[in-house]
């Protein structure tokens, strides 16, 4: 009789379990990491001649490795507004550095704040309309990252670099130390809070290496020593910085949370000219430029619970990676504010995808390109219809326009770029956006010493070594 009440109950069980929702995995956590100048070429697994990136290098290897993603642009905070927002950066008023991002505009940080993740910002910010070496973000600046869905964070204006000094909604900290370890330990801090209470995070990790002036430990410099001052300093920055990947990745494992924590790295432009040996492999073209040396850049995405380690040519750029942890957590669509210019990469993280439906735009002062596949539009001079084409796949080195002999295609992509440069033209207007919108409301760049609610400050900020380093840099900076 026993035997049967048992075989009975484990019946009802199975019965019971088979008509119950299929349980689902928690959401992932996301962190995502951008380095300021780091160019397409400076990787240990790209093979670089002089730089060693072994925690980059066992990222790649246990991620999804892109080997064709782009910056939304070619300078930082462009970018920075198309990791956002999604968005191409002159929709959102950021058409070159120091500009600041619209109020109006929709961020990651809005949309997962408001699907119960905690949201975090670390580092580089360079979205207020302020120049010149990071100052200390204030609490009351609007365009700081509490105004754009960023409950804590420990930021900066703009590059930072040795015992750099930092601002929060606390108030300001002097920090001694490399800035890429100390932005991670900030950001470790929040993540175990997150982590106690059981609440989902994004974190935002934006390092201010290796962007110039160049400063670094003499250890980090010493196996550089046969390259010229500032190649030695640059490099070390990214063997800093490459040692903090390594801390954060244990770290996360210690808490045991790795697997199912989404780190998404990348650098934010191309790599510099003047630094040697190159910073952007075999590639045409360097920071500021529309090339592939300017826009290309290296990038992991990391994820055990959810990405099958692989290499991906897959053209992606920046614009993508808002849309595409949208569709993971299945967001609804007013999150974005319309139009937006990137695409969901969800199914790329469980097979390789063939071919990009979207072309990826750039717009850049008078330059422009257009990315479709293979093939690669770019504008040396929009307002002059100055256009060729190359076609990546045989010449990665854009070297030989073959816009007179594929015609067709030419006309093509030239057609689109114009009226997708159109649209854009209309966001800048403002039509983007309910109701009235003036552009002249934004705040227009400018050093963050001629601004008041920082002069008043000075006097008080003498105490800080970091402030008399950036003070007298910024002044040299604003001649």
């Amino acid at each position: 009789m026993k035997f049967l009440t048992l075989l009975f109950l484990l019946f009802q069980s199975s019965w019971l379990l088979a008509q119950s929702p299929p349980q689902t995995s928690p959401k992932p956590n996301i962190i995502l990491i951008m380095t300021d100048d780091q160019g397409w070429g400076q990787t240990g697994y790209y093979k670089h001649p002089v730089l060693k990136t072994p925690n980059l290098d066992a990222m790649a290897a246990n991620g999804l490795r892109f080997d064709r993603f782009y910056a939304g642009a070619p300078v930082c905070s462009p970018t920075r507004a198309s990791v956002l927002t999604g968005r191409a950066n002159n929709r959102t008023g950021v058409p070159s550095h120091g500009h600041a991002l619209r109020l109006q505009e929709k961020t990651i940080a809005h949309a997962l704040k408001k699907a119960g993740y905690a949201t975090g910002h670390f580092g580089k910010w360079h979205l207020n309309g302020l120049r010149g070496p990071g100052a200390p973000i204030l609490d009351e600046d609007p365009y700081g990252p509490k105004g754009f869905g960023f409950e804590t964070w420990m930021t900066v204006t703009n590059f930072f670099d040795l015992d750099p000094l930092m601002g929060s909604a606390q108030g300001v900290h002097q920090f001694k130390g490399d800035s890429s370890e100390i932005i991670v330990n900030q950001a470790l801090s929040f993540i175990k809070k997150q982590k106690d209470a059981e609440k989902p995070f994004l974190a935002v990790i934006w390092d201010g290496s290796p962007h110039s002036p160049f400063e670094a430990s003499e250890e980090d410099i010493a196996p550089f020593k046969d390259l010229d001052k500032n190649s030695q300093k640059h490099y070390a920055e990214l063997v800093a910085f490459d040692r903090s990947i390594g801390v954060l990745r244990k770290t996360l494992r210690d808490l045991d949370i790795a697997d199912n924590t989404m780190v998404w790295f990348c650098s934010d432009n191309g790599g510099l000219p003047k630094i040697k040996p190159t910073t952007v492999g075999n590639l045409r073209g360097n920071k500021g430029t529309v090339y592939e040396g300017g826009l290309r850049v290296p990038a992991i995405l990391e994820w055990p619970a959810g990405i099958k380690p692989r290499i991906t040519k897959y053209p992606s750029s920046t614009m993508d990676i808002f849309p595409t942890i949208a569709d993971l957590l299945g967001l609804p669509q007013d999150n974005f504010l319309k139009p937006v210019d990137g695409e969901s990469l969800k199914a790329l993280f469980t097979k390789d995808l063939k071919r990009r439906e979207n072309a990826i735009p750039f717009r850049y002062q008078t330059k422009g390109a257009l990315v479709d596949n293979n093939y690669k539009l770019v504008a040396s001079n929009v307002q002059k219809n100055a256009f060729a084409l190359y076609d990546l796949a045989t010449d990665p080195g854009e070297t030989k326009d073959i816009s007179k002999e594929s015609t067709e295609q030419f006309q093509k992509m030239t057609a689109h770029y114009l009226k997708w440069y159109q649209s854009v033209e209309d966001s800048i207007a403002g039509k983007d956006y309910p109701g009235d919108f003036d552009p002249d409301s934004v705040p227009q760049p400018k050093f963050w010493t001629s601004d008041k609610r920082y002069q008043k400050r000075f006097e008080e900020w003498k105490k800080y070594p970091g402030f008399q380093k950036i003070y007298k840099e910024t002044k040299r900076r604003d001649r």
